[in-house]
């Protein structure tokens, strides 16, 4: 196990009991994503967590399948589906963002919600991404990007907490080298937005060029 996945496992159960910072801004996510999900759709989305979103947008199409690097994360999500109202279109399996552990595909639709900052390698993040959504089909992602916020001089405070394992590895990104990144890997942007504006919660819905 990588130690990535030991620190989202520690984390699990905190996470799990912690409310959405934003509602209101999780909330807007939530219905722009389902403006472009077709009901036909076949969904993978990368870095689900415990699952909230995910069950949050079955009813918007044909089946999800979340994953996530933490084991514990989906042993809790798991346990959402055995709730009397749980949809019956989701799945959750234990997979890192790469191109060795996710799903083939090819997906409708690929989301990637406050996951890609916590990416190690980026490029090859989207590279597999990329590969899971079907020609025409769209990605849909949240990213906090702190380089273009006042948390940009938190840097080697985090820096020293990810060596007393108190805190994640985080990129320091900002929306203008996320939106380039994201068309460098063959995606037209159709809409972007902040939600929340600070820091940056870039939202990005893109479509997979033919």
């Amino acid at each position: 196990m990588n130690s990535d996945a030991k620190f989202w496992d520690r984390a699990a159960e905190k996470y799990a009991r912690s409310p959405i910072k934003d509602i209101k801004s999780y909330e807007y996510t939530l219905e722009r994503t389902r403006s472009f999900l077709p009901p036909h759709a076949d969904v993978l989305e990368a870095g689900c967590g415990t699952g909230t979103t995910a069950l949050r947008l079955a009813g918007s199409t044909a089946h999800i399948l979340g994953t996530d690097i933490s084991a514990a994360m989906i042993a809790i999500a798991r346990r959402k589906l055995l709730e009397p109202d749980a949809p019956v279109n989701v799945t959750f399996e234990v997979a890192a963002l790469d191109d060795e552990s996710l799903p083939e595909g090819p997906f409708d639709a690929v989301m990637a919600f406050n996951i890609l900052h916590l990416s190690r390698n980026l490029d090859a993040a989207l590279a597999a991404l990329a590969r899971r959504v079907r020609p025409g089909g769209l990605f849909i992602s949240k990213t906090v990007c702190l380089s273009d916020s006042p948390y940009r001089l938190l840097r080697p405070v985090l820096g020293l907490m990810k060596l007393a394992g108190k805190a994640p590895h985080v990129l320091f990104l900002s929306r203008k080298d996320l939106e380039d990144r994201v068309k460098a890997h063959g995606f037209e942007i159709l809409e972007t937005g902040d939600f929340p504006a600070s820091p940056p919660c870039h939202f990005i819905v893109a479509r997979r060029m033919p």
